[in-house]
């Protein structure tokens, strides 16, 4: 089999993981949540206004004001709720699953021996990072 074929059976198996599958689920759940999509669309038009009245020479501080502070009750509004919770879970969930394929990956190539290389705190990000070692 080559690399390429055997990706694709990880692909797989990542999508039979039960933390993929949780994700989706999720995700599903968030889609048909009617109130959850409302507040998300009422937070992202409300981010338009804000940002075009930032953008105007003749800037009304009393309407950037109100806006700002619509945007940050809509958004712990939509952070509190339960599916969204349940999203965000599952999605740290995913991505920390994808952080150690990810890990074992990078570190396979530079020379480390794949059966022996532990999950770490990695956040993927080589930018923050202090060293792989």
């Amino acid at each position: 089999m080559d690399i390429i074929a055997m990706t694709r059976e990880l692909a797989k198996a990542i999508q039979a993981d039960p933390r993929y599958i949780n994700l989706t689920a999720t995700r599903e759940k968030n889609d048909a949540d009617e109130k959850l999509q409302d507040q998300i669309g009422e937070f992202n038009l409300k981010r338009v206004e804000l940002n075009q009245e930032v953008s105007k020479t003749d800037r009304d501080q009393e309407k950037l004001s109100r806006l700002d502070t619509a945007i940050k009750d809509l958004y712990r509004e939509i952070m509190s709720n339960p599916n969204m919770i349940a999203f965000n879970d599952a999605k740290n969930e995913m991505d920390q699953l994808m952080n150690y394929i990810n890990q074992i990956l990078v570190l396979s190539v530079n020379g480390e021996d794949p059966d022996t290389i532990e999950p770490s705190s990695c956040t993927g990000s080589c930018s923050t990072c202090g060293g792989c070692h």
